[in-house]
Protein backbone atom coordinates (compact mmCIF):
# COMPACT_ATOMS: atom_id res chain seq x y z
CA UNK A 1 0.00 0.00 0.00
CA UNK A 2 1.08 3.65 -0.91
CA UNK A 3 2.54 5.59 2.21
CA UNK A 4 -0.36 8.33 2.71
CA UNK A 5 3.05 10.54 3.67
CA UNK A 6 5.73 9.89 0.46
CA UNK A 7 2.22 10.31 -1.51
CA UNK A 8 1.59 13.61 -0.07
CA UNK A 9 5.41 14.70 -0.53
CA UNK A 10 4.72 13.77 -3.81
CA UNK A 11 1.71 15.78 -4.45
CA UNK A 12 3.30 18.74 -2.83
CA UNK A 13 6.44 18.69 -5.21
CA UNK A 14 4.07 18.52 -7.94
CA UNK A 15 1.95 21.80 -7.05
CA UNK A 16 5.05 23.77 -6.20
CA UNK A 17 6.47 22.89 -9.70
CA UNK A 18 3.03 23.87 -11.14
CA UNK A 19 2.92 26.93 -9.01
CA UNK A 20 6.77 28.25 -10.06
CA UNK A 21 7.18 27.02 -13.87
CA UNK A 22 4.31 26.11 -16.71
CA UNK A 23 3.51 23.08 -17.82
CA UNK A 24 1.34 22.31 -20.43
CA UNK A 25 -2.76 23.00 -19.13
CA UNK A 26 -3.97 19.28 -19.10
CA UNK A 27 -0.93 18.63 -17.38
CA UNK A 28 -1.46 21.64 -14.60
CA UNK A 29 -5.21 20.95 -14.77
CA UNK A 30 -4.52 17.59 -13.41
CA UNK A 31 -1.75 18.00 -10.85
CA UNK A 32 -3.94 20.79 -9.30
CA UNK A 33 -6.89 18.32 -9.22
CA UNK A 34 -4.88 15.86 -7.37
CA UNK A 35 -3.74 18.00 -5.04
CA UNK A 36 -7.12 20.08 -4.04
CA UNK A 37 -8.57 16.53 -3.64
CA UNK A 38 -5.31 15.27 -1.67
CA UNK A 39 -5.21 18.63 0.84
CA UNK A 40 -9.06 18.05 1.36
CA UNK A 41 -8.78 14.65 2.56
CA UNK A 42 -5.49 15.64 4.56
CA UNK A 43 -5.16 18.77 5.28
CA UNK A 44 -2.86 18.53 8.63
CA UNK A 45 -0.12 16.71 6.98
CA UNK A 46 0.39 18.59 3.83
CA UNK A 47 0.33 21.66 5.87
CA UNK A 48 2.82 20.43 7.53
CA UNK A 49 4.99 19.60 4.69
CA UNK A 50 4.46 22.84 3.31
CA UNK A 51 5.82 24.38 6.51
CA UNK A 52 8.82 22.10 6.42
CA UNK A 53 9.53 22.39 2.96
CA UNK A 54 9.35 26.46 3.33
CA UNK A 55 11.52 26.38 6.49
CA UNK A 56 14.35 24.61 4.02
CA UNK A 57 13.78 26.53 1.20
CA UNK A 58 12.79 29.92 2.12
CA UNK A 59 13.97 31.62 -0.90
CA UNK A 60 10.88 29.49 -2.81
CA UNK A 61 8.19 32.14 -0.98
CA UNK A 62 8.85 34.63 -3.58
CA UNK A 63 9.32 32.63 -6.48
CA UNK A 64 5.76 31.16 -6.18
CA UNK A 65 4.13 34.66 -4.87
CA UNK A 66 5.67 36.19 -8.47
CA UNK A 67 3.75 33.72 -10.06
CA UNK A 68 0.69 33.99 -8.08
CA UNK A 69 1.28 37.51 -8.96
CA UNK A 70 1.40 36.63 -12.93
CA UNK A 71 -1.79 34.90 -12.68
CA UNK A 72 -3.91 37.02 -11.01
CA UNK A 73 -7.08 38.16 -13.40
CA UNK A 74 -5.94 40.78 -15.32
CA UNK A 75 -2.28 40.47 -14.91
CA UNK A 76 -1.79 39.67 -18.73
CA UNK A 77 -3.89 42.12 -20.06
CA UNK A 78 -2.33 45.09 -21.44
CA UNK A 79 -5.34 47.89 -20.34
CA UNK A 80 -4.38 46.45 -16.45
CA UNK A 81 -0.76 45.72 -16.67
CA UNK A 82 1.46 47.31 -14.29
CA UNK A 83 3.72 49.29 -16.95
CA UNK A 84 7.76 48.39 -16.97
CA UNK A 85 9.37 50.73 -15.10
CA UNK A 86 11.81 53.62 -17.43
CA UNK A 87 15.37 52.11 -15.53
CA UNK A 88 17.68 53.84 -17.57
CA UNK A 89 15.79 57.13 -16.23
CA UNK A 90 15.27 55.63 -12.39
CA UNK A 91 18.54 55.04 -12.19
CA UNK A 92 19.66 58.57 -13.60
CA UNK A 93 17.19 60.20 -11.44
CA UNK A 94 18.60 58.30 -8.15
CA UNK A 95 22.12 58.22 -9.03
CA UNK A 96 23.42 59.71 -5.79
CA UNK A 97 21.28 57.43 -3.28
CA UNK A 98 22.42 54.22 -6.30
CA UNK A 99 25.45 54.43 -5.75
CA UNK A 100 26.83 56.88 -3.09
CA UNK A 101 24.21 56.74 -0.68
CA UNK A 102 25.52 57.40 3.25
CA UNK A 103 23.49 54.46 4.13
CA UNK A 104 25.04 51.59 1.93
CA UNK A 105 27.54 49.19 2.47
CA UNK A 106 30.39 49.67 0.09
CA UNK A 107 33.15 46.95 -0.59
CA UNK A 108 36.23 46.60 -2.87
CA UNK A 109 37.40 49.81 -4.38
CA UNK A 110 35.41 52.87 -2.81
CA UNK A 111 36.65 54.84 -5.78
CA UNK A 112 36.64 52.19 -8.62
CA UNK A 113 36.24 52.60 -12.03
CA UNK A 114 32.48 50.51 -12.42
CA UNK A 115 30.33 49.80 -9.96
CA UNK A 116 27.64 47.02 -9.08
CA UNK A 117 24.78 47.36 -6.92
CA UNK A 118 23.19 44.06 -5.58
CA UNK A 119 20.07 44.31 -3.60
CA UNK A 120 19.77 41.12 -1.46
CA UNK A 121 17.99 38.75 0.94
CA UNK A 122 19.22 37.21 3.64
CA UNK A 123 16.62 34.63 3.21
CA UNK A 124 17.22 34.19 -0.07
CA UNK A 125 18.95 30.74 -1.22
CA UNK A 126 19.84 32.45 -4.91
CA UNK A 127 21.59 35.32 -2.74
CA UNK A 128 23.57 32.54 -0.70
CA UNK A 129 25.16 31.06 -3.92
CA UNK A 130 25.57 34.38 -5.61
CA UNK A 131 27.67 35.26 -2.35
CA UNK A 132 30.82 33.60 -4.00
CA UNK A 133 30.09 35.57 -7.18
CA UNK A 134 30.41 38.68 -4.69
CA UNK A 135 33.87 37.26 -3.25
CA UNK A 136 35.25 36.39 -6.52
CA UNK A 137 34.75 39.32 -7.86
CA UNK A 138 36.08 41.79 -4.81
CA UNK A 139 39.18 39.19 -5.56
CA UNK A 140 39.26 39.31 -9.67
CA UNK A 141 38.55 42.98 -9.82
CA UNK A 142 40.59 45.08 -7.62
CA UNK A 143 39.37 48.12 -9.53
CA UNK A 144 35.70 47.46 -9.09
CA UNK A 145 33.18 48.72 -6.26
CA UNK A 146 30.64 46.78 -4.76
CA UNK A 147 27.50 48.05 -3.42
CA UNK A 148 25.66 45.84 -1.29
CA UNK A 149 21.64 47.14 -0.85
CA UNK A 150 18.93 45.38 2.10
CA UNK A 151 16.23 44.56 0.01
CA UNK A 152 14.09 42.06 2.92
CA UNK A 153 11.61 40.53 0.79
CA UNK A 154 10.82 37.38 2.20
CA UNK A 155 9.08 38.01 5.30
CA UNK A 156 10.00 39.03 9.08
CA UNK A 157 12.99 37.29 9.65
CA UNK A 158 14.40 38.82 6.75
CA UNK A 159 13.82 42.09 7.92
CA UNK A 160 14.38 41.55 11.62
CA UNK A 161 18.23 40.11 10.54
CA UNK A 162 18.34 43.51 8.15
CA UNK A 163 18.05 45.61 10.82
CA UNK A 164 20.84 43.90 12.57
CA UNK A 165 23.01 44.02 9.57
CA UNK A 166 22.73 47.32 9.13
CA UNK A 167 23.60 48.08 13.02
CA UNK A 168 26.53 45.97 12.10
CA UNK A 169 27.46 48.33 9.62
CA UNK A 170 26.79 51.06 11.62
CA UNK A 171 29.20 49.65 14.20
CA UNK A 172 32.11 48.51 12.92
CA UNK A 173 32.35 48.45 8.58
CA UNK A 174 35.73 46.83 8.71
CA UNK A 175 33.92 43.98 10.36
CA UNK A 176 30.63 43.93 8.09
CA UNK A 177 31.82 41.96 5.68
CA UNK A 178 33.04 38.90 7.69
CA UNK A 179 29.51 39.19 9.33
CA UNK A 180 27.70 39.45 5.99
CA UNK A 181 29.29 36.17 4.89
CA UNK A 182 28.81 34.47 8.18
CA UNK A 183 25.36 34.91 8.16
CA UNK A 184 24.56 34.21 4.82
CA UNK A 185 26.54 30.90 5.00
CA UNK A 186 24.14 30.32 8.44
CA UNK A 187 21.61 27.27 7.62
CA UNK A 188 18.57 27.86 8.17
CA UNK A 189 16.29 30.53 8.12
CA UNK A 190 17.54 33.98 9.04
CA UNK A 191 16.18 35.71 11.94
CA UNK A 192 17.19 38.59 14.43
CA UNK A 193 18.40 35.84 16.85
CA UNK A 194 20.53 33.96 13.79
CA UNK A 195 22.01 37.30 13.07
CA UNK A 196 22.76 38.09 16.48
CA UNK A 197 24.31 35.47 16.85
CA UNK A 198 26.64 36.03 13.83
CA UNK A 199 27.36 39.23 14.78
CA UNK A 200 28.62 37.62 18.07
CA UNK A 201 31.12 35.34 16.87
CA UNK A 202 32.21 38.06 14.37
CA UNK A 203 32.61 40.63 17.88
CA UNK A 204 30.18 42.76 17.56
CA UNK A 205 29.10 44.82 20.95
CA UNK A 206 25.21 43.11 20.55
CA UNK A 207 23.86 45.69 23.37
CA UNK A 208 24.88 48.24 20.82
CA UNK A 209 23.37 46.53 18.23
CA UNK A 210 19.93 45.52 19.47
CA UNK A 211 19.82 49.60 20.78
CA UNK A 212 20.68 50.89 17.65
CA UNK A 213 17.82 48.23 15.36
CA UNK A 214 15.33 50.63 16.04
CA UNK A 215 17.25 53.67 15.31
CA UNK A 216 16.29 56.59 12.84
CA UNK A 217 19.41 55.30 10.63
CA UNK A 218 18.46 51.99 10.42
CA UNK A 219 15.11 53.16 9.65
CA UNK A 220 16.48 55.35 6.69
CA UNK A 221 18.31 52.85 5.18
CA UNK A 222 15.49 50.65 4.76
CA UNK A 223 13.50 52.52 3.64
CA UNK A 224 15.36 53.92 0.92
CA UNK A 225 16.75 50.73 -0.15
CA UNK A 226 12.84 49.62 -0.89
CA UNK A 227 12.36 53.24 -2.67
CA UNK A 228 15.25 52.41 -5.01
CA UNK A 229 13.65 49.04 -5.31
CA UNK A 230 10.69 50.03 -6.22
CA UNK A 231 11.86 52.84 -8.96
CA UNK A 232 13.59 50.34 -10.46
CA UNK A 233 11.17 47.69 -10.66
CA UNK A 234 12.74 45.21 -8.95
CA UNK A 235 10.57 42.79 -6.57
CA UNK A 236 13.20 39.73 -6.04
CA UNK A 237 16.58 39.27 -4.97
CA UNK A 238 19.49 39.10 -6.44
CA UNK A 239 19.09 42.30 -8.31
CA UNK A 240 21.95 44.03 -9.81
CA UNK A 241 22.88 47.49 -11.36
CA UNK A 242 26.00 47.13 -13.28
CA UNK A 243 26.54 50.36 -14.65
CA UNK A 244 23.55 51.70 -16.60
CA UNK A 245 22.03 48.27 -16.86
CA UNK A 246 19.67 46.37 -14.43
CA UNK A 247 20.03 42.72 -14.20
CA UNK A 248 17.66 40.11 -12.41
CA UNK A 249 18.44 37.20 -11.09
CA UNK A 250 21.67 35.24 -9.76
CA UNK A 251 23.25 35.39 -13.10
CA UNK A 252 26.95 33.77 -12.00
CA UNK A 253 30.28 35.68 -11.47
CA UNK A 254 30.90 35.10 -15.20
CA UNK A 255 28.12 36.91 -16.98
CA UNK A 256 28.75 39.86 -14.07
CA UNK A 257 32.41 39.91 -15.06
CA UNK A 258 30.73 40.57 -18.60
CA UNK A 259 28.73 42.96 -18.04
CA UNK A 260 31.88 45.21 -15.91
CA UNK A 261 34.20 44.65 -19.06
CA UNK A 262 31.05 46.09 -20.90
CA UNK A 263 31.03 49.01 -19.38
CA UNK A 264 34.62 49.59 -18.81
CA UNK A 265 34.92 48.94 -22.93
CA UNK A 266 32.17 51.99 -22.96
CA UNK A 267 33.13 54.22 -20.93
CA UNK A 268 36.97 53.92 -22.20
CA UNK A 269 35.14 54.88 -25.97
CA UNK A 270 33.54 57.54 -24.80
CA UNK A 271 36.31 59.82 -23.40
Amino acid sequence: MRSPRLFAAAVLVAGLFTASSAPAQDSRAATEAIVKDYLAAHPEEVGELVKSYFIKHPEAVGQILAEILKRRPGAAAGATAKPTPDRSAAMAGNAAELFSSPHQVTLGDPHGDVTLVEFFDYNCGFCKRALADTLTLIRDEPRLKIVLKEFPVLGPGSTEAARVAIAARMQDPTKYLAFHQALLNAPGPASEQKALNAAKDQGFDLMQLQRDMTSDEVNATLAEDTRLASALGFSGTPSYVVGDEAVIGAIGVAALKERISKVRATESSSR
